[in-house]
């Protein structure tokens, strides 16, 4: 069964199509990667499915319910969180207060501080650090935030943009390793777009690559680590990537 079903999507940017004619579907219980160059639409795809851009034509469904006009307070509501590229953090407020701006859509608020320990559960050091502002947190404790805060919320499905940019390999897979069996162990439906193929298909069980506003390949993510053309034009350059993050460690950890 799929959880969000999407079919001939297409998005534009003015007069010129950022996606165009975009079908696929995302099912239940699974982490599938959105890989593909720099611009080639990715995270305009999130937004769209978020709700943050409109859809010029094509249809959402979360659950078999349309969404594709739902503005993103219906689409929360309905189980979808959205963690962004940039994060999006308030820095002048506490990481506590950060985290709970993610439960503002929830009816219920007595069991907040059940929600709390689970999220300092996955990520020990935000307990640590959840009187502290935010914006003096280091590149992977402000993710590990920004994961947080979506997940107070109990999203069916979660969508995370480009997590590992500017962070050290070791906060990346520590994250990673979180999210992964937040799918295995609640049945967590995740989308991931990542411009770090290799991370993304070694963690995924499904993968769609998109080239300039297209889906032109998909499958799963072990044959679409073993495609040639794949690993021609994308899994080199991944390696690089990874090479770079490397290099950065000691800063963005």
């Amino acid at each position: 069964m799929s959880t969000l079903a999407v079919r001939n999507l297409t998005v534009a940017y003015g007069r010129v199509n950022a996606l165009e004619d975009v079908s696929f579907d995302v099912p239940q219980g699974k982490l599938v990667t959105l890989i593909g160059a720099n611009g080639a639409g990715k995270s305009t795809l999130l937004k769209a499915l978020m709700g943050s851009l409109p859809i010029h034509s094509g249809s959402i469904a979360l659950d078999g319910t349309a969404i594709g006009h739902a503005p993103v307070v219906e689409r929360v509501r309905r189980g979808m969180s959205l963690i962004p590229e940039k994060r999006a953090l308030f820095g002048s407020m506490r990481v506590e207060d950060n985290l709970l701006l993610g439960a503002y859509t929830r009816r219920r608020r007595t069991d907040l501080a059940r929600e709390l320990a689970r999220i300092y559960t996955l990520f020990p050091i935000l307990q640590a650090r959840r009187g502290q502002l935010a914006g003096t947190l280091s590149g992977g404790e402000q993710q590990m935030v920004a994961i947080g805060r979506a997940l107070i919320a109990r999203p069916k499905i979660l969508l995370l943009d480009e997590p590992s940019i500017g962070l050290a390999p070791k906060i990346v897979q520590q994250i990673m390793e979180v999210v992964v069996a937040l799918r295995r162990e609640e049945g967590l439906t995740v989308i991931l777009v990542e411009q770090n193929a290799r991370l993304a298909l070694r963690n995924a069980d499904l993968a769609y690559l998109i080239e300039l506003g297209r889906i032109v390949k998909s499958g799963s993510s072990q044959a679409m680590a073993d495609d040639p053309d794949l690993l021609r034009s994308y899994l080199g350059s991944a390696r690089r990537n990874e090479c770079e993050s490397s290099a950065v460690q000691g800063r963005a950890a």
